[in-house]
C-alpha cells in the first residue's frame, strides 16, 4: 500500500469517528442548556419573591395590608423564597451554609436599603443638583459654529472643524 492509501483511509476513519461522536456531544451541550435555562427561571423567581417581599413589607407600612393578614403572607412569601433558593443549591451548590430563610431576608433587606436610600433625598438637594448639573452643562459648550454647524467649546476661538473664527 502506499502512503496516500493509508492516509486517505485514516482520514476517513476520523471523519467517520467524529461523525459517530457528535450526537454525544450534542446531548451534553442539551442537558447543559437544560440546566441554565431551569436555573435562570429559578433566578427570576427569587427575584420575584424578593419584590414581592418588598412590596408587601411597604403596603404593610402603609396601612393596605391588615396587621392579622401580614405575618401569614409573610411567611409565605418567606417559605416560596426559601424552596426556590434550596433548589438553586442543587442545581448550583453554594460553599456557604447559611439557609435558605436568613439568605432571602437578607436579599430582601438589601434592596429595601437601596429603594429606600433614594427616596429620602429632599426637594431642595435634588433642586441643587439640577442647577450644579445645569452649570456644568452650560460651562462645557459655547454651542454650534456659526459656519459649518459643528458643536464648540467654550474655550475653543476656532472651529475644530472649518476653521471659521469663533471671537
Amino acid at each position: 500500500m502506499e502512503i496516500s492509501s493509508i492516509l486517505l483511509v485514516l482520514a476517513v476513519i476520523v471523519l467517520v469517528g467524529m461523525y459517530v461522536y457528535a450526537p454525544l456531544t450534542q446531548n451534553a451541550r442539551k442537558i447543559r442548556a437544560g440546566e441554565s435555562h431551569e436555573l435562570s427561571a429559578l433566578k427570576a423567581e427569587r427575584d420575584r419573591v424578593i419584590n414581592s417581599l418588598q412590596e408587601l413589607d411597604f403596603d404593610h407600612n402603609l396601612g393596605k395590608v391588615p396587621a392579622e393578614d401580614y405575618p401569614e403572607q409573610r411567611a409565605a412569601l418567606l417559605q416560596k423564597g426559601a424552596d426556590i433558593l434550596r433548589k438553586l443549591d442543587e442545581l448550583a451548590p453554594v460553599a456557604t451554609s447559611k439557609n435558605a430563610e436568613a439568605r432571602i431576608e437578607k436579599a430582601a433587606a438589601a434592596a429595601r436599603a437601596d429603594s429606600s436610600s433614594s427616596a429620602e433625598i429632599s426637594d431642595d438637594d435634588i433642586e441643587s443638583m439640577i442647577a450644579q448639573r445645569r452649570k456644568q452643562h452650560t460651562s462645557k459648550s459655547a454651542g454650534f459654529c456659526p459656519k459649518c454647524g459643528k458643536p464648540v467649546l467654550v474655550s475653543d476661538k476656532f472651529c475644530p472643524s472649518c476653521g471659521k473664527s469663533l471671537q
